[in-house]
């Protein structure tokens, strides 16, 4: 019997229970949860799975979710989709890179990574105005996952040409082999 699979994502506050409730629906719907991603911003969540099952575990999903987020006073979007497979995550890798905010940076930099087929699952942006100089500042931090077919090394060296270019200050920082010291993650 031929599987189907179903993206939810779920937004809504944050509060315990949720999750015990959206579980327990799925295993009702008869569905198996492929893969998930949650992340809290404040006092709001969001969540996002990708279910599968037989074409009438899904209708069925379909058909449970709304209720059940609407109970718990939650927003959710539904799309059908197939060939789900679990993200890779050999070759993960931090990027950052600052300097003048100017118009097509963020295009430049996410363009490049797209060229070469790479997915971005974490991105964070901060502007500011330098104290001293007075100009807006920006501030981005990727996090990069690089196909294995790709060569590190040769995206390295491309990207910091890149960043040469755009005249910002970057570097890459493979995640496995992260600097103890390096606390980049709470700017």
């Amino acid at each position: 019997m031929a599987q189907h699979q179903l993206i939810v994502t779920i937004l809504g506050t944050d509060r315990s229970g949720i999750l015990s409730e959206l579980a327990s629906m799925v295993s009702d719907a008869q569905c198996n949860i492929l893969d998930s991603r949650q992340a809290i911003y404040g006092k709001e969540f969001s969540l996002t799975m990708i279910l599968e099952g037989s074409h009438q575990a899904i209708t069925r999903a379909e058909c449970l979710i709304p209720p059940l987020c609407q109970r718990l006073d939650l927003l959710s979007m539904m799309k059908r989709t197939s060939h789900h497979a679990k993200q890779n995550l050999a070759h993960l890798f931090d990027v950052e890179f600052s300097g003048d905010d100017t118009a097509g940076l963020i295009e430049a930099v996410t363009g490049f990574f797209a060229e070469r087929s790479a997915s971005i699952s974490a991105f964070r942006q901060r502007t500011f105005t330098d104290s001293t100089s007075g100009k807006h500042t920006m501030r981005c931090k990727f996090v990069v996952n690089i196909p294995s077919a790709e060569n590190y090394a040769d995206i390295e060296t491309s990207l910091m040409a890149l960043f040469d270019e755009l005249n910002v200050t970057g570097k890459v920082v493979d995640k496995y082999k992260r600097d103890e010291q390096d606390d980049s993650a709470n700017w």
